[in-house]
């Protein structure tokens, strides 16, 4: 049997050698603190949930996602986790778990289409999709973890008035032993990340902890300060590795804490504009977006009413930047360059570090990060969570 923690603490306060049989028992209960900070993170994507998770000490031992791309991107940037690949649907928690494993948390985000306030004619509960937040809470029933993390779009805390987002938190505090449950939407700018994106998040433990999030960070990150460091870049280039464009002194704090561990800016891809398309770039400013472009350059838009504003803008230098989702699609345009954002420049702006590797063809790695939770974002979420369970298990 275990010695427990009062006793092992004697013997490391202790100036004498521990014995080999006090060795072991140190490292078992190492081992079991660690056991205590297994992740799961289902609906997976790349993996910007679990980064986060991963930086505030969480160990994401298995994941599951549907999309093989993203699946891969996860596995390689996710060393020792387990993925599988496939429909949450089909999996259950015996099938991957093993027996004596005690997880520490589940986190997920169900797929957001449904729910996102772009997508009204879907955000109803008649969408199949809509209703995979079931799987989540199947997999919190079956497994019991300590916490678990859910995030969505502010969509989700629209439907029906509310009642959808009440409905889900009350699926979670009837689950045996009875989950303490906490909601709110949190913005990406708040928290270090240089995009100002909106995203809910749902937090509950089993432990009876009043969990509080995070208060916002007393600084924000520009565009600038995010990627004014990589490569100049041309419309349509496919360069997989340049230098920097700044010394690492020369470079923002933030960019020095995303360029840790990378030599070269890697997956500087940037999809191929029209030359069309390239004559509206030319004309809007900073800040602007698709009313700046000449009505003759616009005749191809039956009706221009219907255009949102996040079409063609261009991104403002010195503040955050707008919502990093589908770029390419938007026509997202580089601050100074006349072209659409890279792989590499979208994965900064999202808060993923340059030695996280994408898989996958140009298209499916531009919605893997349109897809994501920012790390940072996720980060901050995690860490609060570890502090209260820390503090929790103090007392």
């Amino acid at each position: 049997m275990g010695k427990s923690e009062n006793t092992i603490s004697r013997w490391c306060s202790n100036k004498s050698q521990p014995s080999i049989i006090q060795l072991q028992e140190i490292a078992n209960l190492y081992d079991a603190r660690i056991m205590k900070k297994i992740g799961i993170d289902i609906f997976s994507g790349a993996g910007g949930l679990s980064l986060g998770g991963s930086m505030a000490g969480i160990k994401v031992r298995y994941a599951i996602e549907v999309n093989p791309h993203a699946a891969k991107s996860f596995e390689l940037n996710h060393k020792g986790a387990k993925v599988i690949c496939g429909d949450i649907r089909d999996v259950k928690a015996i099938d991957f778990l093993n027996k004596d494993e005690e997880v520490f948390i589940i986190m997920g985000g169900p797929p957001c289409q449904g729910f996102s306030m772009s997508n009204t004619m879907s955000r109803n509960m008649d969408n199949p999709n809509n209703l995979l937040f079931k799987e989540f809470v199947r997999l919190v029933s079956e497994i019991k973890p300590r916490w678990f993390v859910l995030e969505n779009v502010l969509g989700m805390t629209k439907m029906n008035n509310g009642e959808t987002i009440e409905m889900i938190k009350h699926c979670f505090e009837e689950i045996e032993p009875g989950y303490k449950v906490k909601w709110k939407v949190l913005w990406a700018d708040e928290y270090g990340v240089p995009q100002r994106r909106m995203r809910m998040f749902m937090v509950g433990n089993n432990q009876g902890i009043d969990f509080e999030f995070p208060k916002p960070f007393d600084y924000k990150v520009s565009v600038e300060e995010a990627i004014g460091d990589l490569p100049v870049l041309h419309n349509g280039d496919m360069i997989d590795s340049l230098p920097y464009t700044k010394s690492i002194k020369e470079s923002s704090p933030y960019a020095q804490q995303m360029r840790k561990g990378s030599v070269e800016s890697r997956q500087n891809f940037v999809s191929k504009s029209n030359d069309l398309v390239m004559q509206r770039y030319k004309y809007i400013g900073q800040g602007e977006n698709w009313r700046a472009i000449p009505e003759f350059l616009m005749q191809n838009y039956s009706d221009k009413t219907r255009c949102h504003s996040g079409i063609y803008k261009r991104l403002k230098a010195n503040c955050p930047s707008v919502v990093i989702s589908n770029y390419r699609k938007s026509m997202l345009i580089h601050p100074y360059q006349d072209r659409g954002l890279s792989v590499r420049e979208a994965a900064r702006l999202q808060s993923f570090p340059d030695t996280f590797i994408f898989q996958g063809p140009h298209m499916s790695i531009q919605q893997q990060i349109g897809n994501a939770v920012p790390p940072l974002l996720s980060k901050a979420v995690m860490a609060q969570i570890m502090e209260y369970d820390s503090s929790y298990n103090k007392e």
